[in-house]
């Protein structure tokens, strides 16, 4: 599924909203009570989030919505671009003129020319007035318009928006000068502004004083968090078992840990999701089999000789093969023809084991996620990961969320139970079917349970009444408490002898059916496990690349020539290169005519001169404009800058290697 669809889901309510807001001051623009509050300017606060790589996708559906079910007049502007407020009302012109509305020839003339001379809201006014006339005049022209329509097209005007897309990036005074600017025209202009705001509401109190907050009647917005939009993404895309392409338990920690720590983008987390399968296809030749259907993969294309061998090679299936008798073992290693059969059956089987983990994974998740202290972790990505990584049923964490699922309270237990039961109606496998008849059998025997209640079975109650109303002192007091919890231990009432049932049933099923992805044979098909690739791809330090990329050139251009032996420079190498490490051999302070020579010396070495030879030394002005290049480059990067201590000296400014 397209994540901006997904993303367009979880912000269907909040956007819905934000329409009827702007929908109600267009309709309520000629009332009195708009008229008694003339000065006020519908104001949405929309908090976002800090997750600001996303919004630029939550403002274009925002900006789409608008457009095709309240007004046509919408903008958008960025601080960057409004650095003055003649800059911001020139904006917001340009995005309205030059907007496609229906007006003759003439008039289209008369806006563009109005545009460049004069960018004022009395200009905007006029252009509106213009706009909204001629728009009606077509209306009332059309025959499928309903009566209703034409009237309130006659009564009401279309809103003006305007969107401040990262509010606390603008200058606080070209806000101020803006909005009461605007203020002053309310009766002819219907604006109505949207801020959108990254930290929270009192933003709008820190950037605007009192005397223009008070011209902005404002409703604050809320949209869901980075962290439920991650928990969609990630039970969409990756805990889903039509999605053939699967991540290994350490490359989600590095993507989950990018996302938490540095940017809460799930865009840049879908990035590294992309980035993720495309390493997997281009690193794996085997990869292509994860997308094909089972009755094909023996294809000679697909299952080549080649490949055969590379099936033979996977740790996983190597594994499989030490498991089987002695002669499926030679036919194994020896037959081509064997192997593609095998290989179709445990294709087929592994995606069984997805249909039937993602179901269970999501019940035990829906047990567990209620309980206290969460012992299995409170999102479904933690559990998926320490599922994946190892047996589960082998941790305290799993041992004490039993524990805990012991002592349900019968209502909790059934609750539980039926949201399970919902999951597994989904699953379309057979095993799956059987443990949803199951559960339900288990649901209609606690049901049945209604009458019975803990206390009456074990005689608890019996116990209190004796000790009501006698007196007794501490020995006495623990000599009966302990009495009554060895009865407890010896006799269980039905409830909970089927709870205890419960338990076990959903105990059987987690070893069962979430055992580790590594165990099932030809997992590497499908599973991408170059973590380390990963994060030196998405996670890097600028500068540590940079230092890499210039001691070694030969990482990035892969032209052999560039090979060097440690602390030799290739003269083959670019001119930023050689001057980078000679400027490794300098002090604090460099002397340009030294690097100069130097740099002259690895070039003469370039074009086979004799470097003892007088005209090694020499350097000819096209020597001279490359190295002064480079010089350049080397202080646009950070790592030299000119110094007044000396005119032909230049400062070192980093130290130590990469």
């Amino acid at each position: 599924m397209n994540t901006e669809v997904i993303q367009d889901q979880l912000n269907k309510k909040v956007l819905d909203s934000l329409a009827e807001f702007i929908k109600k001051p267009g309709l309520a623009c000629s009332s009195d009570v708009w008229r008694q509050r003339g000065s006020e300017i519908p104001t949405a606060a929309l908090m976002l989030g800090v997750n600001v790589p996303d919004h630029a996708m939550t403002f274009r559906s925002l900006c789409n919505l608008l457009q095709d079910s309240v007004t046509p007049f919408v903008v958008s502007v960025h601080a960057k671009e409004c650095a003055a407020v003649k800059l911001l009302i020139q904006k917001v012109l340009e995005q309205l003129m030059g907007r496609g509305v229906s007006v003759d020839e003439e008039q289209e003339d008369d806006t563009a020319l109005l545009q460049k001379t004069q960018c004022t809201i009395s200009a905007l006014c006029q252009w509106y007035k213009t706009v909204t006339k001629e728009r009606r005049r077509q209306e009332n022209k059309c025959t499928q318009v309903s009566p209703k329509r034409k009237e309130n097209l006659a009564k009401n005007d279309l809103p003006v928006v305007v969107i401040f897309k990262d509010f606390e990036a603008f200058n606080s005074q070209v806000l101020q000068d803006f909005i009461l600017i605007c203020s002053r025209y309310t009766q002819e202009l219907p604006f109505v502004f949207i801020f959108g705001i990254a930290t929270s509401p009192s933003a709008i109190q820190h950037r605007l004083p009192h005397s223009v907050s008070s011209l902005l009647c404002i409703e604050v917005f809320h949209s869901l968090s980075c962290t439920q939009h991650l928990a969609s993404v990630f039970d969409k895309l990756i805990l889903n078992s039509q999605f053939p392409f699967k991540l290994s338990s350490r490359v989600i920690q590095v993507l989950v840990g990018i996302f938490l720590y540095h940017d809460f983008s799930v865009q840049n987390f879908v990035k590294g999701l992309q980035f993720s399968m495309l390493e997997h296809f281009n690193s794996q030749p085997l990869s292509v089999l994860c997308c094909q259907k089972h009755e094909a993969l023996l294809s000679a294309k697909i299952l080549s000789k080649q490949n055969v061998e590379r099936i033979r090679h996977l740790p996983s299936f190597m594994r499989y093969v030490e498991t089987q008798e002695p002669q499926e073992q030679v036919r194994l290693l020896t037959n081509d023809e064997h192997v593609k059969e095998v290989c179709q059956k445990l294709l087929k089987n592994l995606h069984t084991y997805h249909k039937n983990y993602y179901p269970i994974l999501q019940c035990l998740h829906s047990l567990t996620s209620s309980l206290p202290k969460f012992p299995l972790g409170k999102h479904i990505r933690e559990l998926h990961v320490s599922c994946i990584e190892k047996n589960l049923w082998e941790t305290e964490e799993y041992d004490s969320a039993l524990q805990l699922l012991r002592i349900l309270a019968k209502d909790e237990l059934v609750a539980a139970l039926r949201s399970c039961a919902e999951i597994l109606k989904s699953a379309n496998t057979k095993r799956m079917q059987n443990v949803l008849q199951q559960l339900e059998d288990f649901l209609g025997r606690l049901e049945a349970l209604q009458g019975v209640s803990s206390e009456d079975s074990s005689g608890n109650g019996v116990v209190s009444a004796k000790m009501e109303y006698q007196r007794t002192d501490l020995f006495q007091l623990q000599k009966t408490l302990l009495e009554k919890e060895s009865r407890r231990t010896k006799r269980m009432n039905p409830f909970e002898v089927l709870r205890s049932q419960v338990i076990d049933f959903i105990d059987s099923l987690v070893r069962e059916y979430l055992t580790p992805a590594e165990f099932q044979p030809l997992n590497e098909v499908c599973y991408y496990s170059s973590s380390g690739v990963l994060r030196q791809r998405l996670n890097v330090t600028p500068r540590t690349s940079i230092q890499a990329a210039l001691t070694h050139p030969f990482y990035y251009l892969k032209n052999e020539s560039l090979k060097t032996n440690t602390g030799t420079i290739s003269s083959a190498a670019p001119d930023l290169c050689i001057v980078y490490k000679l400027h490794l051999e300098c002090g604090r302070l460099i002397n340009l005519y030294d690097w100069l020579e130097a740099y002259v010396t690895v070039m003469s070495a370039a074009e086979d001169q004799d470097t003892n030879s007088e005209e090694c030394g020499k350097f000819d002005s096209l020597k001279h404009a490359r190295f002064i290049q480079a010089v350049s480059e080397m202080e646009f990067l950070g790592f030299v800058k000119s110094t007044k201590q000396k005119t032909d000296h230049v400062a070192r400014l980093t130290w130590g290697g990469c």
